[in-house]
């Protein structure tokens, strides 16, 4: 079972020590707040809108997570065609962590293109991206955040006994345009 409150417990555990952040759910909109402990808010009790959060928390640099949303630009749903192509170059690294972050605990991936009233993009060129970047990151090694979160939550949903690769093919098989979405 998939639930977001045990990513709130297991995020503590893994990173609360040394980097004195909490996963919280529970709000309308997700947003990053410097603090003591600085928090991650995820959008109402959505397991993957937590797992997209941890992995912009994991993108963020220290210099980053000083600042409110990493002080990253962000316009709205309802992007034109140059603002959603922005958009989606720099959401490429969050979901491809946030795909391994699926494939860890095995729950389905689905690229997220963020704009339902606005131009799309190519969804499918995007979609491989993302894959194509998840897959170079298995390869190279991951991050030492992203790391230590696939590996918490590989052990608390007991996934470990297959490798991560195959996994990612599993819960985000190669793109088919009809398996793409707009949320």
């Amino acid at each position: 079972m998939h639930r977001a409150a045990d990513l709130e417990t297991l995020f503590r555990d893994t990173f609360y020590a040394r980097h004195h952040t909490v996963l919280e759910g529970g709000f309308a909109e997700p947003l990053y707040r410097p603090g003591a402990p600085a928090r991650i808010r995820y959008t109402h009790d959505y397991f993957r809108s937590a797992l997209h959060e941890v992995a912009h928390w994991c993108v963020a640099g220290r210099r980053r997570r000083a600042l409110e949303d990493y002080g990253y630009w962000y316009a709205p749903d309802g992007r034109d065609a140059d603002q959603q192509a922005r958009f989606l170059r720099v959401e490429v690294r969050p979901q491809a962590f946030e795909a391994l972050f699926c494939a860890a605990c095995e729950h389905r991936f689905q690229v997220s293109l963020d704009n339902l009233d606005g131009d799309p993009g190519d969804a499918h060129r995007f979609a491989t991206d993302v894959r194509a970047l998840a897959h170079d990151l298995i390869d190279q090694g991951l991050p030492e955040r992203p790391r230590q979160w696939v590996a918490a939550l590989e052990r608390h949903y007991h996934t470990a006994h297959r490798p991560l690769a195959d996994r990612l093919d599993a819960v985000f098989p190669p793109t088919d345009r009809a398996t793409l979405h707009r949320d």
